[in-house]
Order: structure tokens, then C-alpha cells, then sequence
């Protein structure tokens, strides 16, 4: 369950409404390049720009085009426990197969609140449920200690740890059993946290390069550690192209460059600058993204 490269993917638009032809082709893009499972409408997915019958339905047609083929994780979070409960009953009934749940963001829940939070939202569905901590955005982060609690609840199984802080996410390892899955939330630290014990990522740059991602991450759980050193290092500098400016950015407007998706971007995320347009531009094409 959840193990290798899973796609944080982008929500693609078109005159202002989800473009369906586009995120179908994105689904078979992904499935043709191995990448182990998808993440609909987390933060790479502009999911707090969406209206909710929006968000309902790119969960709903991302279920539909994979088809069972591999995994789907719901972006399941909101800093409203009703709402998350709500989101999360919801990608139970058509058929995701996790929930992701951002830590509450604005509120700055003590640990306590994010305790009950979480429990409360796994204890209204049968859904295996994934933490998502990531501090940059949301204020509030999810102690060690606090999720070591909340992995004793039966379907919370693993963490989407986005701190890009290994010794965070060793002390996380420490704490919790050997079940318990921890994922990179962060496509730089990817493979160190691997070393570490994590079993994977919700990866961004895997948007635009998933099967190098995907090989990274089999690799190493495979015991092939030169291969995903080799390729970890490859990525560097795609890691860092994709988070020259707010992500998901980058990632899109590098997708747009290779005719997945349209540059289309929901407010107030926009464009990238000229002068960033022509960095993309030139690594994608001296990548192999774009001929």
C-alpha cells in the first residue's frame, strides 16, 4: 500500500473550468510511465481554488480513468473538521483508495486539536487515511509525538512528511512501528529520507519526469542504490526548476511546454515570470522534456 512514486498532480483548466480531456490524457501519461499512483487535488492540485463540486469531480474522473490500475489518493483536507470529514466520506463512496489530510491551516490547532482532528476524520469513514504535515503552508506542524498517537488509529497508516527536515523525519521513524508508512513530501530529500525508512513520495517533480521518479523510488526499495543515487542527482536540478517560483507553477507551465495541459493557472497563482518562462524553457528542452 502507497509504496514508491505517487504523483502530486496538477489540476489542468481551460477557460476557466477543469479541463477533462486533459486530465484523462495526464492519468494515461502516468499509467504509461509507471508512476505507482496518483494524488488528486492536493496542493500541486490548486485544491484550495477549486469549488467543492470541482473538487468532487477530479477525484470522481481520476478514479474513472485509472480504473484500478494503481492506487488513488483523495486530497481529502480542509481546516474545517466537518468539511474534511465530509471530503473524506466522499472519496470513500467513489471509490479512492486513501485520503490525504492536510494538518488544519489558519486555525493553529494545538497538538491536541490536531489530534482530535485527525481521529475524528478517520473515524467517520473506512478509508486508509495519509497525514500531510507541511508547516510552510499550513503554520501549525504535526509533532513526532503527535503522530506517533495517531498511528495507533487503525486506518491512519502513513504520513506525507513535507518539512524537508531529515532529522524530523527520523525522529518520526523512531517513533512509530514499522507499518506505518512515511512518504517525501519533498522531491529534494526524496531519497535521503528512503535511506531513512520512508517508502516513497508525493512527488511534484513527478508532474513532468515520472518515470525518472518512479525508477528512483523502485530502485531503491529494490537495494539498488546506485541506480537511484544516479538518478536522485539527475533530478537535481529539475527538482530545483520545478520550485523556482510557487509550486505548482513551474510544474504546469513546464507541462504546458511539453502539451499536456494550458498554461492556465487559478488566482491568485499566475504565470511565471519572462524571465523564469525562459529558464523553463531552456532546462526542459536540455532535459529531454521538450524537443
Amino acid at each position: 500500500m502507497f509504496k514508491g512514486s505517487y504523483v502530486a498532480l496538477v489540476t489542468p483548466f481551460h477557460n476557466g473550468t477543469i479541463d477533462e480531456d486533459s486530465l484523462q490524457s495526464l492519468v494515461n501519461f502516468h499509467l504509461e510511465n509507471k508512476t505507482h499512483g496518483i494524488v488528486a487535488c492536493g496542493t500541486t492540485g490548486e485544491s484550495a481554488t477549486l469549488t467543492h463540486p470541482e473538487h468532487d469531480r477530479v477525484i470522481e474522473l481520476v478514479v474513472k480513468y485509472v480504473d484500478g490500475r494503481i492506487p488513488v489518493i483523495a486530497g481529502c483536507g480542509s481546516n474545517s473538521t466537518a468539511e474534511a470529514i465530509e471530503r473524506t466520506k466522499f472519496a470513500k463512496e467513489i471509490g479512492a483508495d486513501g485520503a490525504l489530510l492536510v494538518a488544519p491551516y489558519y486555525n493553529k490547532p494545538t497538538q491536541e486539536g490536531l489530534y482530535q482532528h485527525f481521529k475524528s476524520v478517520a473515524e467517520s469513514a473506512d478509508i486508509p487515511n495519509v497525514l500531510y504535515n507541511v508547516p510552510g503552508r499550513t503554520v501549525t506542524a504535526i509533532a513526532p509525538d503527535t503522530v506517533s498517537k495517531l498511528s495507533e488509529i487503525p486506518n491512519i497508516v502513513g504520513i506525507k512528511e513535507a518539512t524537508g527536515d531529515l532529522a524530523n523525519c527520523c525522529e518520526i521513524i523512531s517513533k512509530v512501528s514499522d507499518d506505518f508508512l512515511v512518504l517525501s513530501g519533498d522531491d529534494f530529500v526524496t531519497l535521503p529520507m528512503m535511506t531513512m525508512g520512508a517508502v516513497g513520495t508525493i512527488s511534484v517533480t513527478a508532474n513532468v519526469s515520472p518515470s525518472d521518479v518512479s525508477k528512483m523510488c523502485e530502485a531503491q526499495l529494490n537495494g539498488d542504490f546506485n541506480i537511484a543515487k544516479e538518478l536522485h542527482y539527475k533530478m537535481w536540478l529539475l527538482n530545483k526548476m520545478m520550485f523556482i517560483e510557487t509550486n505548482p507553477i513551474p510544474a504546469k507551465f513546464t507541462l504546458s511546454l511539453m502539451g499536456k495541459v494550458k498554461p492556465e493557472f487559478r488566482l491568485p497563482l499566475c504565470s511565471p515570470s519572462e524571465e523564469n518562462i525562459r529558464k523553463l524553457e531552456e532546462f526542459s528542452s536540455s532535459y529531454g522534456l521538450i524537443k
